[in-house]
């Protein structure tokens, strides 16, 4: 198994579907990124996404999140009950398998300066990743919500953001992004309307108030429902498990003569937490097996596993009367096809620098092939769903940028390939010659082929910002197409 980190983004959106989708879109659209778990919730108007994998990757596919979620949702128009200062509320990154914490350090602190620069969102660093002793507990940053975290930045010079302006954005507000341990996110519900209830429950359990160590909790009201909750985050289970949590609350409820209604448990918790504890201990409703991590992740692996289909399996599946997979897909593949015969014949001589750069992009180019059917899907995706028409609208744009970038990074993979290729042909052994020589010629179609498709995707979404966006890159990658052709085609001197 390689090097594995987790990230938990929350995003203030738990009401509108379509954005939802956007956001699980562009997680996916990154090779080698597993999505475990979505959730949202209307009354904290909120949804978390989990998604693991290789730490870089993760990373991108943290910061495409971010940029669906700026361009999508307006803090100036929202109201939930959980406390929020931005569109991108919290950002954390975990170490999950064979990587340390200063590795989710510096992931972390990559994303947010690339958030501060991109975005123009201020960003604030926290927990293992914080710079400044102030930032790095969450609730610090939250005090006061977003006129209390615009106030400090305007007269404490304490509260400058580690990355991007000293002002919040117009509608993303700010985002927090750090590194920490496994948390656990518990709630119990309450058979009571009167939020004073879960508020005082609250406040005698959470450890700034004296309460249990490593446990935060909030009161907050479920109107939908008909009853409140108390929200709590377990930021060491070994020092608080979830049976001693949710003991505390009974106990607390009891004493003002409330009832329990059951907990549940917001994105996923690993195996060594239910090993102290029961699901039936906690009165969790509607829990689900796949929310225990590790299980989750084998079955997100074991599934990539199986899409990795035979050659047989997967011309079949074109053949197939579904528009998944299709063209861009199949540029993909042909263009790693491309690159594995370019590093077969680079092996030799003084070409020995090309392979590695070969093979890194046949196993990229590979990873594509799902990537182009999975942005896809999740545009189709966005379609179905029945929402406000603006916002829906905005959603299926965004998720259809997704599936214009995908084969434009195909086409400049490829061509890169077909330039080494042909920087290799120049001093090969002739006995290589014809097998570079074909890795060359389907380089080039899978250039033209994957153009094709970002060409015709950008013209289709008419929108002007995306056409600013990519089509500098389209062209850029067509002249650098054009003048590999004319190397290649041009006949050499007598």
């Amino acid at each position: 198994m390689p090097p594995i980190i987790e990230c938990i983004p929350n995003f203030s959106e738990g009401r509108n579907p379509a954005v939802v989708q956007a956001l699980i879109t562009a997680v996916r659209s990154v090779p080698d990124v597993w999505l475990l778990d979505h959730t949202m919730d209307s009354d904290h108007h909120r949804s978390v996404l989990t998604f693991a994998g290789p730490p870089d990757a993760v990373g991108e596919a943290a910061f495409r999140a971010i940029t669906v979620a700026t361009e999508l949702i307006d803090l100036r128009r929202h109201a939930g009950v959980h406390p929020r200062v931005g569109a991108t509320d919290v950002v954390p990154f975990v170490p999950i398998h064979d990587v340390s914490s200063e590795e989710c350090v510096r992931v972390a602190r990559a994303v947010g300066q690339k958030v501060g620069a991109d975005l123009g969102i201020p960003v604030f660093l926290y927990e293992q990743a914080a710079t400044h002793p102030d930032h790095a507990k969450l609730e610090n940053i939250r005090r006061g919500e977003l006129p209390g975290l615009a106030a400090r930045m305007g007269s404490d010079a304490a509260w400058v953001p580690d990355f991007g302006p000293p002002r919040l954005h117009e509608t993303a507000g700010a985002a927090v992004i750090g590194a920490r341990q496994p948390l656990i996110a518990l709630n119990v519900n309450l058979k009571t309307t009167d939020p004073t209830v879960a508020n005082a429950i609250a406040k005698a359990i959470r450890h700034s108030n004296d309460g249990l160590p490593c446990l935060k909790a909030i009161g907050v009201e479920l109107s939908s429902r008909g009853m409140t909750q108390v929200s709590m985050n377990l930021t060491n289970y070994r020092i608080t498990s979830m049976h001693r949590a949710f003991q505390a609350v009974k106990t607390e409820a009891a004493k003002r003569g409330v009832e329990v209604a059951g907990s549940e448990l917001i994105g996923l918790v690993p195996q060594a937490a239910f090993d102290q504890t029961a699901a039936e201990s906690i009165q969790l409703e509607r829990f689900d097996s796949a929310q225990v991590l590790e299980s989750r992740l084998r079955v997100a692996m074991s599934e990539d596993l199986a899409r990795d289909r035979s050659l047989s399996e997967f011309l079949e599946a074109v053949a197939d009367a579904k528009p998944i997979p299709a063209g861009g897909s199949v540029a993909a593949l042909v263009g790693a096809l491309a690159a594995a015969l370019g590093a077969m014949g680079a092996r030799p001589g003084d070409q020995i620098e090309a392979r590695p750069q070969l093979l890194q992009a046949s196993r990229r180019l590979h990873a594509l092939v799902r990537a182009d059917s999975e942005a896809y899907r999740g545009w189709a995706g966005s379609r179905t769903i029945s929402d406000e028409r603006s916002e829906k609208s905005a959603a299926s744009a965004m998720a259809w940028q997704q599936a214009t970038e995908i084969p434009l990074e195909i086409a400049e993979i490829a061509c890169q390939v077909g330039w080494t290729i042909q920087s290799c042909l120049k001093s090969a052994k002739p006995a290589l010659h014809s097998d570079l020589t074909v890795g060359l010629i389907m380089a080039l179609a899978a250039v033209d082929a994957a153009l094709h498709t970002a060409l015709v995707n950008v013209k289709t979404t008419r929108n002007p910002r995306l056409n600013e966006t990519l089509l500098p890159r389209i062209r850029k990658a067509e002249q650098r197409l054009e003048e590999l052709k004319a190397l290649c085609y041009t006949p050499p001197p007598n």
